[in-house]
């Protein structure tokens, strides 16, 4: 139990079922001997609490495992933030789907348990960094676990942009846009535009168009150490956002580029034993489990 002696919290806000969660974590923590920080947005909703306040990434500083409590979203914002400190990450699910959040809060205190006596998995998924030029000056910047995503934003006009990985040319394409996904974002967003699921463990990146305006354009998978590079067209009067894992909003312009690579640190995830990639898409992509089920 040594290994884990200071354990940030970080919750979603606005949730009454988050807090009565960390509360109990906290009583569970606290009876363990353990020493909790608090990440400051979900202290200020927690009254009299006493313990340790600070910023997400200074957690990745002085704690040796945060734990997160909310949905997946909750999770990518946190990955974010930690992933240059190569702090583990463990999820509690308060979202709805909960890929990266496993752990349900029924069994909160035997899984938590479980991973304090060092029984565990550790995975490691990377990131993607966006970085957006305007007349070949940086304009904006991001980074993502799920996805980075051009879009048209508020407009319901298409975009036209030209499409490049590793410097060689690909297609000039009109659509609603391209996701460009990791294996983590693959069950995701990329999933509902018609991306294939790609097992975590995989280094690659999907490319997925968004409704394009031609039947021959499909998604395509990359190695993920591919550069890859969306010019905007100058011919077009649309300001499409450019946006990671939904939470991050960079608004482009006609003639921008977006360079998309991946980054060199990964985030750092631990999962119960009993983890299951397959079982988790089973359960909540609501696949068959058996011959003659709908």
């Amino acid at each position: 139990m040594d290994e884990f002696r200071n354990i940030g919290i970080i919750g979603r806000l606005n949730s009454a079922k988050v807090i009565e969660t960390i509360k109990r974590l906290r009583r569970f923590l606290g009876d363990e001997g353990i020493n909790i920080i608090l990440e400051e947005q979900i202290a200020s909703v927690m009254m009299g609490h006493g313990l340790q306040v600070c910023s997400p990434k200074m957690m990745g500083e002085i704690c040796d495992l945060v734990i997160v409590v909310g949905g997946d979203g909750s999770l990518l914002g946190a990955a974010r933030a930690l992933v240059k400190s190569n702090v583990p990450i463990l999820g509690v699910n308060r979202g709805r789907l909960g890929f990266l959040t496993d752990i349900n809060p029924d069994n909160l205190e035997e899984k938590v348990r479980e991973v304090l006596e060092g029984k565990y998995i550790t995975e490691r998924r990377f990131l993607l960094e966006a970085e957006v030029k305007r007349n070949g000056e940086p304009i904006g910047y991001g980074e993502a676990l799920n996805d980075v995503i051009l879009h048209p934003g508020k407009s319901a006009r298409m975009i036209a942009f030209d499409l490049s990985i590793e410097g060689q040319f690909v297609y000039h394409q009109r659509s609603d846009g391209m996701i460009v996904s990791t294996p983590t974002g693959s069950t995701a967003y990329a999933l509902s535009g018609g991306g294939p699921i790609m097992h975590p463990k995989l280094d690659a990146v999907a490319l997925v168009p968004m409704f394009p305006h031609t039947l021959s354009s499909r998604p395509i998978v990359i190695d993920a150490n591919s550069e890859v590079k969306i010019t905007i067209s100058e011919d077009i009067d649309v300001y499409p956002q450019i946006t990671c894992d939904g939470q991050v909003h960079i608004t482009g312009a006609p003639g921008d580029t977006v360079t998309i690579r991946k980054m060199a640190h990964k985030a750092r995830l631990i999962h119960p034993l009993d983890h299951d990639f397959y079982e988790t898409c089973r359960t909540k992509l609501g696949w068959a489990t058996q011959y003659g089920e709908a």
